[in-house]
């Protein structure tokens, strides 16, 4: 086995927009580092630390891999186990090839949510591929979705090139955990990545779970990065967490709209409003997890009609901004995000707001059969 550089050398990181150097080796990020200095809330880091559709790419005629990684990973000082790091799987040439449960690394022990933590340190774990079709072949080693992970070294039993461009087009996206799809069952399983692929596509997923709420720096990292597909879905934390009122609410669409136009002026652009969830529809937020464990809102619904915002309101608001601006912006359009998952699909929530893995991989190929159809907007 010969070590292969992961910087500066032939791997390609596909879906970070930039790499953190740590003491063990490197942590893709999803957000550009000028954001770091503008985030409210630690939690964002965290989220944009956690590689959904992050990938290594290469050539390389190896019939076996090994990758030493460092996940890190969070436990309730009730919960006997850390919380599970996912997986890591390699696809080779286009097709899921294997799959392997990434290891523990550190553990941030906490004595329940948004107490303080206690970090357990932890030692990297080596991940090995083998058997491995022999000859030059196209390799993706896909990370956890969930789970910050630290690649510290790479080896192969034979060369290493970098990738050759593809031709794909590059699909940029954005939303909340629903899009973030921590419960997905791999990171191939999350609805995004699973349109990608029937859609022939790129994409790059600077999903924010939990922090989806039409952060400025989110709107100028999009316009500055290449894209010639993009989509927004936009509703859910902004409810759940009476991030704004009514008043307030289309103005800031118009904003975070206006500034990818400002970069992009012609790009297909989608807007999509939530996916169904049934404590939200009628009611405001805050959230908090009812006796059942399903979400339940605090809100009161009759606060809706002094400008409060349910998703039902939030739909109706996103859906006129875009029939508004299409008179200029034709290249503008709108799904509503129970196309996706809908009302008769609440079973699917198990928690009343996320998706089962199942359900992720049906809201991709929804996605694909609309976005990608010869008449849509990305087709």
């Amino acid at each position: 086995m010969r070590a292969v550089p992961l910087v500066g050398g032939p791997v390609e990181f596909r879906g970070a927009l930039d790499l953190e150097i740590t003491q063990a080796g490197v942590m893709p990020r999803r957000l550009p580092a000028w954001t770091t200095e503008q985030y409210q809330d630690p939690s964002v880091y965290g989220t944009t630390v956690m590689p959904s559709g992050v990938r290594l790419v290469f050539r390389t005629e190896a019939c076996a891999l090994e990758f030493d990684v460092l996940t890190s990973t969070g436990q309730l000082d009730t919960d006997p186990e850390p919380r599970p790091t996912g997986r890591l799987e390699l696809v080779v040439d286009g097709a899921p090839a294997v799959r392997r449960q990434a290891p523990v690394g550190n553990v941030l022990r906490m004595a329940g949510p948004g107490a303080v933590q206690r970090l357990i340190p932890g030692e990297p774990g080596t991940v090995r591929f083998s058997g491995l079709p022999a000859g030059m072949k196209n390799v993706e080693l896909w990370l956890p979705q969930q789970t910050p992970t630290e690649l510290v070294a790479l080896r192969a039993d034979g060369e290493v090139l970098a990738p050759l461009p593809d031709g794909r087009r590059r699909w940029v996206h954005h939303g909340s955990s629903i899009s973030h799809c921590l419960e997905a069952d791999g990171p191939t399983g999350t609805w995004p990545v699973v349109a990608a692929a029937l859609g022939g596509v790129e994409v790059i997923n600077l999903s924010q779970a939990g922090n989806a709420v039409l952060d400025p720096y989110v709107a100028r990292t999009i316009r500055d990065m290449p894209a010639d597909l993009i989509s927004l879905k936009a509703g859910i934390n902004i409810v759940s967490l009476t991030a704004f009122r009514l008043r307030t609410f289309g103005p800031a669409v118009h904003g975070f709209l206006d500034t990818i136009r400002d970069g992009h002026p012609d790009t297909p652009l989608l807007l999509m409003s939530p996916v169904s969830c049934p404590a939200l529809e009628d009611s405001p937020g805050p959230t908090t997890p009812g006796p059942d464990g399903k979400i339940t809102a605090l809100g009161d619904p009759g606060d809706v009609a002094a400008g409060a915002l349910s998703l039902t309101v939030v739909r109706a608001e996103l859906s006129r901004i875009v029939a508004a601006r299409q008179s200029h912006d034709p290249h503008l359009h709108y799904l509503d995000g129970r196309e996706l998952l809908g009302p008769a699909e609440a079973s699917d929530l198990p928690d009343g707001l996320h998706p089962t893995a199942a359900a992720y991989r049906r809201m991709g190929k929804h996605f694909a059969a609309y976005a990608f159809a010869t008449d849509g907007p990305f087709g």
